[in-house]
């Protein structure tokens, strides 16, 4: 646990989970690396691979089975994206099966996080932007139906992500 409580190391995490994770699907950048990183951190703090309270959501981004496979079933058909495609199969092992890789893939779970923000028409916030990542996370990741806010308690997490 680093200095800060919240489990991994943010910045460990930004270098070598993240920008190569995103680096391999072609959708890198700081605003984008931050972005997940605030991700993982508002959504499990760094250190749950399992939602709170015995929910679906799998892994650091705490992505729901659903939605995993709806990405799957809905946004990556059709050739268009066939260079993402062949990056998560890459990524991606044989067992657990599907979404289950997102409980201990953190390179597959990041890409598939950063998959659901990809297919939102909003673009990304400038890097340095907390409260404009806060308000995608909460418009685009956890929705209207989540039980997140795009509060000042999250946007300091995403601030701090920035930051690290």
């Amino acid at each position: 646990m680093n200095a800060t409580g919240t489990g991994l190391d943010l910045s460990d995490l930004k270098v070598r989970v993240i920008a190569p994770a995103l680096a391999r699907i072609g959708m890198d950048g700081a605003a984008a690396v931050n972005l997940l990183a605030g991700t993982a951190l508002v959504e499990s703090g760094c250190r749950r691979l399992v939602q709170d309270g015995g929910g679906p959501a799998l892994g650091l981004w705490q992505m729901e089975p659903f939605t995993h496979d709806d990405i799957w079933n809905t946004f990556l058909p059709g050739g268009r994206m066939n260079g993402v495609v062949t990056a998560l199969l890459s990524m991606r092992g044989n067992w657990p099966p599907a979404s289950g890789q997102m409980t201990g893939n953190a390179f597959y779970a990041c890409a598939m996080a950063r998959l659901k923000y990809y297919r939102a028409p909003d673009p990304l916030p400038a890097a340095s932007d907390a409260a404009g990542m806060c308000g995608l996370w909460k418009r685009i990741y956890n929705t209207s139906l989540g039980a997140g806010a795009a509060d000042p308690q999250h946007v300091a997490l995403f601030r701090q992500a920035i930051e690290a």
